[in-house]
């Protein structure tokens, strides 16, 4: 008998993998769907028992061109067979990094030079530090309902408190103001180094600025010397029918931040500004941000096929075909309204019961919906930008018949 041999009349029983998720991997709420996904193609998750799950939020925006788009993974396969990681990041010149950064470029005027880094957030804490850097300035403005990322300095950002306050203190310096409210302007004044808003809100439900109120935050932050952040890590990549949102809204922002959408499932952000403010990083003190594997070669690999095939396909310009086609079907009694901006939308059933019913009935009948932070009286919305009509019409019949189980309840998120 070997030494490794156990005698025992006992069979042993190995621990589920769900059982071994709940033990292990850290928990973000108390009762995590936990589906256990085996494979994902297209518009399609798969589980461990072959069931299909049609991804309507696109994991949160992330999978825009949905999961294992042929052209990104060719490009993450040919990436890997050269290199992965070199040195940290900003040192070595990396042919996926400068394809990328050049591309950006050439469809974002003005803004010429790109800092990658590894989410977000990432983007979100690199643009504090460089318009704090640049302006000499120890303030920010930022908009109540809003989402910048889960690090300390973007939860600053974040009003109400729910989320934030048991993580007190956090940044000084935090204005916060309403969005599309014009008496706001009088927030931005000689101190505040940056204004940083969601072009189009997200977690809030789907809110976008009135144009007028959007040029003429531009023209105050101008004014003063502010720099006007623009959050587009959900909105932007074509999400809402432009590759960038604030292309509908004739103005330019100082600094953009990309992310989610914006690798086509890998992960990677950026922060994204003109040479000249973004050179402030360099110097006094050199290493003034650094990120160790912020710009990924196989992350920006995947984020260039994925830029590429936005901008030479025809996805984009689909986007209000598909769009209409949601708001054609969703057609029911107990939807109140639905904010839409292009392919990303927030139904409203006016309640917290209601959507929280309609989610677990899409969820057993094959289909991934959700709600949203700071609006849970909603239904989230963002499928694929390659999800095809005949998908959206099976995508809506489940929410409909959803709709049509669940009995409606009475509260919701206050708003």
């Amino acid at each position: 008998m070997g030494k490794h041999t156990i005698k025992s009349n006992t069979a042993i029983i190995m621990p589920s993998q769900r059982a071994l998720f709940l033990q292990h991997v850290a928990q973000t709420s108390p009762a995590p769907l936990g589906l256990e996904i085996e494979s994902a193609e297209g518009v399609y998750l798969f589980d461990k028992n072959g069931k299909s799950y049609l991804d309507f939020i696109a994991g949160i925006g992330v999978s825009s061109l949905g999961h294992r788009h042929p052209d990104v993974q060719a490009a993450v396969e040919a990436q890997v067979k050269k290199y992965w990681h070199t040195l940290v990041y900003g040192e070595y010149v990396l042919s996926p990094q400068v394809e990328l950064a050049t591309l950006l470029a050439q469809h974002l005027p003005g803004l010429d030079a790109v800092y990658f880094t590894n989410s977000g957030a990432e983007a979100t804490e690199g643009a504090m530090k460089l318009a704090k850097r640049y302006t000499g300035r120890p303030n920010f403005v930022a908009c109540r309902y809003a989402y910048h990322g889960g690090t300390q300095g973007a939860i600053s950002l974040m009003n109400p408190t729910y989320f934030t306050a048991p993580y007190y203190p956090l940044l000084p310096g935090i204005r916060h103001i309403d969005f599309n409210d014009d008496a706001a302007f009088e927030h931005i004044d000689h101190t505040t180094a940056a204004v940083i808003i969601e072009t189009v809100q997200a977690e809030w439900g789907i809110r976008s600025p009135r144009p007028e109120w959007i040029k003429a935050l531009r023209e105050r932050c101008t004014a003063t010397g502010t720099l006007l952040i623009l959050d587009e890590i959900q909105a932007g990549c074509g999400r809402t029918g432009t590759l960038f949102a604030f292309e509908q809204y004739d103005i330019k922002p100082d600094i953009l931040l990309l992310a989610k959408g914006f690798g086509g499932g890998m992960p990677i952000g950026a922060f994204i500004a003109p040479r000249s403010i973004m050179e402030v990083l360099s110097y006094d003190p050199v290493l003034g941000h650094i990120t160790t594997f912020g710009g990924h070669p196989v992350s920006a690999a995947a984020a260039l096929a994925t830029l590429k095939v936005l901008t030479t396909s025809d996805l984009i310009a689909q986007v209000p075909m598909k769009r209409d086609l949601i708001l054609e079907l969703l057609q029911h009694p107990d939807i109140v309204e639905i904010r839409h901006a292009g392919l990303w939308m927030a139904v409203d059933l006016g309640s917290g019961e209601k959507v929280r019913g309609v989610i677990a009935h899409c969820l057993e009948n094959g289909l991934i919906t959700d709600w949203f932070l700071f609006n849970d009286a909603s239904l989230r919305i963002a499928p694929p930008l390659t999800i095809t009509e005949e998908e959206i019409r099976v995508a809506c019949g489940i929410i409909l018949r959803g709709l049509d189980a669940v009995p409606s309840g009475h509260f919701g998120f206050a708003q």
